[in-house]
């Protein structure tokens, strides 16, 4: 995926520790905790050295405070029992918050990026950034910085406490660990590499997937099934060679660390040995050191943990933030104005557009529009026909900045659309597509879509006028049926005139109907258009149309093709001209005779 260049934001690393401080009490809270755990860890070797000392000498053992001090170890544990399970309950309630918070974040991002965006993004490597990724971001947000607190503690309590017991024995282990260190700095570039490759694997399954559910019928329709296991297995076959990689990577590091620390273990009892035959060291001495050599070397376990830990979960972070660093193309420029009080004036203005440009592509392809100008005053309704690939639709998405323009101005009621806020301007203007999206809803929320804090009432005055109410109300729960994945459960023409009565209800000064009447039979195509000509009363309109029928009515009609807008006027003087529109019409009228 292509990243906009953005102004530099920090380290991932300082950007991760941000996301702490809205919970800094839950973190607090579990660090507490975690020293209390350490501190224990620490402690307890150096309560049974006292006791093996000092109360149970063969020749004068002292009950009482042996027993208060056992007590006192119990009560130990049960507080460190305690801890742990704050630290196992509010540490991963800290990670899960804070994943929300990044998924949050990434959710609110992808919802302020363009047309061009999408147009070079696959659906399900975006899903995989958001979902995915952040699952080891979680963990690691949780456990890191206990881990790594808990294990530096614990380490150098152990380590200052067998100093004190036998300094000889401590310098044995301590000269090992840099060797230690070496070892998993090494390996930790090559998981961290194979780390991220598992990374766009998983995204590459979830693109498939997501692609072949959504293209499911058409592949059933095709009989391409069989096609499409082999083309999921392609992507399979790559997250199991990232994952295999991956795993061999982590083998290693961990049987260095399994070697590392075993060997700790031996060249401790091979040094106490030379010791204590030298008469240096007694039995007791060996037998409270070695307590302390596990208490040493379960950090350096817990370290080597976290180590592929972090690797996993910085790798998912570093994916996060590329997404995060993705500048929307089209944003309000400093000091943009509301829009308001839209008398509906539009005027393009010398505009030229190239979708390779707009997608930050430096091709040499002929532009979609080169140097069109067309003027659309308020109240006026202007139809823009032709063959396809002429730049209708592209007109139409123009307007409401979905793509910028690279040449010229378009202005409404004499303001630049650049000069106003996005929102403001595509408040002022609705839109019916041609590819009809509804969502996984009821019918009620997919018009309510068009104006959310809309009434029931409102919903309904909707619905008749875009004539969906009367196929509603014979549906099983009414306004309340769920439509199905992208309105799978309606026809044709019922989708359709959902996504009219959204606009309806929005009620904007603009309209732009693209092919909106495109999946309708005739009866009830002519319903709909009378409909909208009653809703273009006093308001501006652009339609779209390959059926002339539709628009003949249109106080403009804009011929358009690959040079621009070639014929203008109205049905009736453009049918004089004997030019490109009679063409189309009497194409159209030969055709709808012979069928």
């Amino acid at each position: 995926m292509d990243n906009t260049a953005s102004k530099p934001k920090g380290s991932d690393l300082k950007r991760f520790v941000r996301y702490y401080k809205p919970h800094i009490g839950l973190f607090l809270t579990d660090m507490a905790c975690a020293l209390f755990i350490s501190a224990v860890d620490i402690v307890y070797p150096l309560i049974s050295r006292h006791v093996l000392y000092d109360y149970l000498q063969a020749d004068s053992p002292r009950f009482a405070p042996f027993f208060m001090l056992m007590a006192l170890c119990f009560l130990m544990y049960v507080l460190r029992t305690g801890a742990t399970f704050i630290v196992t309950y509010l540490g991963h309630s800290l990670g899960v918050s804070i994943e929300a918070d990044m998924r949050r974040d990434a959710f609110s991002h992808l919802q302020k990026l363009g047309f061009s965006f999408y147009d070079k993004s696959r659906t399900g490597k975006l899903l995989s950034r958001c979902t995915n990724d952040l699952f080891d971001v979680t963990e690691l947000a949780h456990h890191g910085p206990e881990d790594v607190f808990i294990s530096v503690v614990t380490f150098i309590g152990a380590f200052i406490a067998m100093l004190f017991i036998e300094w000889r024995l401590a310098l044995v282990l301590v000269i090992s660990v840099p060797i230690m260190m070496g070892f998993v700095m090494k390996l930790r570039k090559q998981m961290s590499l194979t780390s991220r490759k598992v990374k766009e694997g998983t995204a590459i399954i979830n693109a498939d997937i997501e692609s072949s559910i959504s293209g499911a019928r058409v592949a059933k329709a095709f009989t391409n099934e069989d096609y499409e296991i082999e083309k999921f297995e392609k992507g399979n076959g790559i997250f199991i060679k990232y994952k295999r990689a991956y795993y061999k990577t982590m083998g290693l590091f961990h049987a260095g660390m399994e070697f590392f620390t075993s060997i700790m273990n031996v060249l401790v009892l091979t040094a106490s040995g030379l010791l204590m035959m030298q008469k240096k060291m007694d039995f007791t001495t060996l037998v409270v050191f070695l307590l302390y050599v596990s208490s040493f070397t379960t950090p350096i376990r817990k370290l080597a943990q976290f180590s592929e830990q972090y690797t996993m979960g910085m790798a998912g972070f570093k994916r996060f933030t590329e997404l995060l660093d993705t500048e929307p193309d089209i944003a309000d420029k400093e000091g943009a104005a509301e829009l308001t009080n839209v008398k509906g004036n539009i005027e393009f203005d010398h505009i030229s557009f190239s979708y390779d440009e707009a997608n930050g592509h430096n091709l040499t392809g002929d532009k979609v529009l080169h140097d069109l100008s067309l003027s659309i005053k308020a109240g006026e309704t202007v139809a823009l026909v032709g063959p396809s690939g002429g730049g209708k639709t592209t007109i139409c998405h123009l307007l409401p900045r979905f793509y910028e323009i690279q040449e010229g101005r378009i202005t409404i009621d004499d303001h630049d659309i650049r000069d106003v806020t996005l929102a403001s301007l595509r408040r002022n203007i609705g839109i019916v597509q041609q590819d009809v999206f509804l969502f996984a809803a009821s019918v009620k929320d997919n018009i309510r879509y068009g104006k959310i804090d809309a009434t029931d009432e409102e919903i309904v005055r909707a619905a008749i006028a875009a004539e969906i109410h009367d196929d509603i109300m014979k549906m099983p729960n009414g306004y309340d049926t769920i439509v199905g994945e992208r309105g799978i459960m309606l026809s044709g023409g019922q989708k359709q005139r959902v996504s009219i009565a959204r606009i309806f209800l929005k009620n904007p000064p603009i309209l732009i109907l693209d092919e909106a009447t495109s999946a309708l039979d005739s009866a009830t195509e002519a319903r709909i258009t009378a409909a909208f000509e009653r809703l273009s009363r006093g308001r501006t309109t652009l339609v779209i149309a390959h059926r002339l029928s539709t628009v003949r009515n249109a106080d403009k009609i804009a011929v358009i093709d690959e040079h621009g807008i070639v014929e203008m006027g109205s049905h009736d003087e453009l049918l004089k001209i004997d030019g490109e529109y009679k063409k189309l019409h009497d194409a159209q009228n030969s055709f709808y005779l012979i069928k």
